[in-house]
């Protein structure tokens, strides 16, 4: 079998391409699948994000650097010079930031990015996966590691198929409500090799959630008995990591029993917090001992590399943190009104910036060693366990649990924060301590859906970002207009519009009736 037509993408027959974008080679000379080493190769050059650098927003490091603007963590940044942009980027994260009906769309309307980047990239390596599942079962399995192989390339494959189902369903989906999963959309399923020419529809949430969950369970297991020949890395998963994904899918699920029980099971496996009281490289690193999986790049460089790009982190994020929480003082800087994250960037404990070009001169073509959008780690195993115990009504169990993870973020000498609430109370503190813990690494977003259809305790917010106009791109004096944009908490708009370029193609998808959405014009951010 030739590699070469083994990667058949499904970009091609969810949107509209050329040829050129469909068909990709193998990255290396031979071209016949000899053994599980072969499909092992596949797996790390066409099934894993790469760990890559962004130098645009639309060339960004991770499939879905967007995510990071819809949530209530980043808003406008408007000041003298903000406008220049490097990049033009201001343009291009338009309508993510204000969650329009098009995410390409400019200020303007005038002009309409490629909106389909991220669903494309997606949909490209699931199909590697299914490809890699496929052939996985015609090579050698005769010896013990040959056995062991195929087990590891498969549970790879199980693995990351069911990852990046996870993330698209909750993008472009409904959140999962127990009452109406089997009905709401989800979407598209495909777990065949074969090229079908045929106009896809979407399946519901319970469809793509029980596919994640069997993918996720199979992985588990294939990758715990190919543990004699897998090779140590948190760049590859391991039978820890579909535990850790299960206690999140679980979570969304709102299954608290399953959820806790492979929050559990991690644990048990990486009890260790980092402990930041004597960190002494960058959180978001190799040598945390919390990592477990990483994979792709971290964008948030790109997106907050310097007070002048015109985003910046909320104060109301900011201000969550108390003055003796390390992560305040670890995890971010403050220059004026502009306040970036070191969390997820190489640096120091000693080392503070105090530049606005702090990112562009440190961190500006280097490749980061953890994903600001796809890292499992152990801290996260600590939070599920929490919450779901809480649900449960195990509140003293819960208590100890998020105590456990404070103890390590806080001041050693000056700890006296215990967190001591009761019923709903015990379930909000538990929330706000997940929205500190896991700052900027692509989660807020996908829990402020999920909580709007908590049957234990439904939470439902607006969220107001503002967007400030220049006069042009290359002018920095100040913006000479503020628009000010609200999601109401009815909005079809928390869910991500379906890309334009996938409805045309797939004539008759339905689409997540998002909205153009209008502004109030005011005189300063606020």
């Amino acid at each position: 079998m030739k590699i070469k037509n083994i990667i058949i993408t499904l970009s091609a027959i969810l949107t509209t391409t050329s040829c050129g974008d469909f068909l990709e080679e193998y990255s290396q000379d031979h071209d016949y699948v000899r053994s599980w080493n072969d499909l092992n190769e596949l797996l790390i050059g066409d099934c894993y994000m790469p760990d890559n650098t962004a130098s645009t927003f639309q060339n960004h490091a991770n499939a879905g650097m967007f995510l990071h603007l819809f949530s209530d963590e980043i808003d406008d940044h408007a000041t003298s010079g903000a406008n220049w942009l490097g990049f033009g980027i201001r343009h291009e994260y338009f309508g993510s930031m204000t969650w329009q009906d098009r995410l390409g769309a400019n200020e303007d309307f005038t002009t309409f990015y490629k909106e389909n980047r991220t669903w494309t990239a997606m949909y490209k390596y699931i199909n590697v996966a299914n490809n890699v599942l496929a052939s996985a079962e015609n090579v050698p399995q005769t010896t013990d590691d040959e056995i062991a192989g195929v087990n590891y390339v498969k549970g790879q494959a199980h693995f990351l198929r069911a990852f990046y189902y996870f993330w698209l369903t909750n993008m472009y989906g409904q959140p999962y409500n127990p009452n109406t999963s089997a009905t709401e959309l989800g979407v598209p399923i495909k777990t065949t090799k074969e090229v079908e020419d045929i106009k896809f529809k979407r399946n519901t949430v319970k469809e793509c959630y029980d596919q994640i969950v069997n993918d996720l369970l199979t992985a588990e297991k294939e990758l715990y008995n190919a543990k004699s020949i897998r090779r140590k890395s948190i760049y590859r998963a391991d039978s820890v990591s579909a535990q850790m994904l299960l206690s999140r899918v679980y979570l969304y699920m709102q299954d608290w029993n399953k959820a806790a029980e492979y929050a559990q099971k991690v644990i048990k496996r990486y009890p260790e917090l980092e402990n930041l009281n004597e960190v002494k490289t960058g959180f978001a690193s190799k040598e945390n001992p919390e990592t477990i999986f990483s994979m792709g790049g971290d964008d948030l460089p790109q997106i907050l590399y310097n007070g002048r790009q015109g985003v910046t982190l909320t104060a109301d994020l900011y201000n969550t943190y108390v003055d003796n929480d390390l992560r305040k003082s670890q995890w971010y800087w403050v220059y004026g009104d502009f306040i970036g994250v070191t969390k997820c960037a190489q640096t120091s404990n000693s080392y503070r910036p105090t530049d606005p070009f702090y990112y562009a001169q440190n961190f500006g073509g280097t490749q980061r060693p953890i994903s600001s959008l796809f890292w499992l780690r152990s801290g996260e195993a600590y939070l599920n366990l929490a919450e779901a115990q809480a649900y449960l009504g195990n509140e003293k169990e819960a208590r100890a649990t998020i105590n456990e993870l404070r103890k390590s973020r806080f001041a050693t000498s000056a700890f006296d924060k215990d967190i001591t609430s009761t019923g709903d109370q015990l379930i909000k503190d538990i929330r706000q301590e997940r929205k500190r813990e896991l700052a900027c690494e692509g989660q807020r977003w996908f829990d402020l859906r999920r909580y709007r259809v908590c049957q234990v305790l439904p939470e439902r917010i607006s969220i107001t970002h503002y967007f400030s106009i220049y006069k042009s791109d290359t002018d920095e004096s100040a913006p000479i207009e503020t628009r000010k944009y609200v999601l109401g908490e009815d909005d079809p708009s928390w869910t991500a519009p379906i890309p334009y370029e996938v409805l045309d193609f797939n004539v008759g998808m339905e689409s997540n009736g998002n909205i153009r959405r209008s502004y109030e014009t005011v005189e300063t951010v606020k």
